[in-house]
Parts: C-alpha cells; structure tokens; sequence
C-alpha cells in the first residue's frame, strides 16, 4: 500500500481531484527545494510501480496526465507486471488520454508480462475506438521507424563506402524524403494507408538494403577466417 506522508496525499489528491495548479505547484516546489527526499516522496509508487501518472491514466485526466510528464512523470515508465500508461488507458477505453500520451512520447511497442501491447489490451477489454487508435499509431511509427532506420544507414559513410553507388545511395534519400513528405501532408490517413506506405518504401528499397547486409555479413565472415 501506499504510505500516508502529507505530501504524497497531496499528489494523489490533485490528481484524482483534476487540480493542475496544485500539481503545478508540488513539482515546482521539489524542483525548488532540491529536495531529493521530498522530489521522493511525490513520485513514490506502490507494491507494483503505480503513481500518480498511473491513477490518472485509470481515470482518464487527460489534463492531469499532460501536467504530469511535463513536471517530470516518465510517459514510458513501467509497473512490476510490465504495465505502462498506455496500457491503463487503454485497458480503460480513455482514447483522449492516448492520444496525449503517444503525442507526449509514449511507446507503443511496450509489452507487459503477458506480452501484450496496450493495443493488445484494448482489444481483449473491447475498447474498439482504442484499439483502433493504438493500431493507426503502431503503423504510422513504423513507417517513421523505417525512414529513420534508412536516413541512419545512409548517413554511415563508414558502413555504405565501397557498397552503394550514387545511384542507390541518392534513391535511399529520395524515397525517404519522398515518404516524410507524404505522412507531412497526408489528411485523414489510415491504418491501412501507412501500412501500405511501408510496403512499398520496402519493395523499393529492400534490394539496396539486402546487399548492404550481404557485404556487412561477407566482411564479418573474412573476419571470422582470419581470426582462427
């Protein structure tokens, strides 16, 4: 159970009670005092790593969640069974606190001790509007994901000299300018939209990407020989 200190109340009363200004307050005061023990005691947590970001998660304070992370409550924090914030939204069918969440950060590829998704959740507690919402949030980052994946490759002149031409190295930037550009300007896109987005970012540049992977597997294995 949670301890009965004064300050710890207070927390989880302005939480519960939607008072941003007393939260406001709280964490400017602990930031102030520099005080590690009180900092402490504000974001103490129970047997299984819940607080006060975790209670307003469960009740849906969409308003409470934001002041929370921006006074420092960690967005992707997680209980002992696994659970992040994402997770007791979703479990709870609070789409407007999803959606700050994943604006604020938060990763949906989290999985609890069952290894489930908060998307995962949503759909075993039929919260189809979450469930939906987590699914079109999963494939956008996944298209961003890759994007940066390949930027990141590109831009290794160590891990591509020798191994790309202009040309391939020039499609690479230009699929990846070409796709940004795309979720930038998009309007109402789907799930299936980016899923298909990803697709064909794949079929393009999946050869290039291939035989980057067969020169790095070839040089591991010459590496490999000379060792023995």
């Amino acid at each position: 159970m949670m301890q009965s200190s004064a300050e710890e109340k207070t927390v989880f009363s302005c939480a519960l009670n939607e008072d941003v200004e007393g939260l406001n307050f709280l964490s400017q005061r602990s930031s102030i005092q520099e005080n590690k023990h009180l900092e402490n005691i504000l974001w103490e947590k129970d047997e299984v790593g819940r607080h006060a970001l975790f209670t307003a998660c469960t009740l849906g304070l969409t308003t409470v969640v934001r002041e929370l992370v921006q006074n420092g409550a960690d967005v992707n924090e997680v209980t002992a069974r696994g659970y992040s914030p994402l997770h007791f939204s979703a479990m709870w069918g609070h789409l407007d606190t999803l959606k700050v969440l994943v604006e604020l950060n938060a990763d949906v590829q989290v999985c609890n001790f069952r290894g489930e998704k908060a998307v995962d959740v949503a759909r075993r507690y039929e919260k189809v509007d979450c469930a939906e919402y987590l699914a079109w949030s999963e494939a956008k980052h996944s298209l961003q994901t890759f994007i940066q994946d390949v930027r990141t490759i590109v831009a290794d002149q160590e891990k591509i000299q020798g191994k790309l031409n202009k040309e391939e190295k020039n499609l690479c930037i230009n699929t990846c300018s070409g796709k940004s550009d795309w979720i930038n300007n998009i309007k109402n896109a789907t799930t299936q939209d980016f899923i298909e987005q990803k697709k064909l970012m794949e079929d393009v540049l999946m050869p290039i990407l291939l035989k980057l992977n067969s020169h790095t597997a070839s040089e591991a294995t010459v590496r490999r020989v000379k060792n023995i």
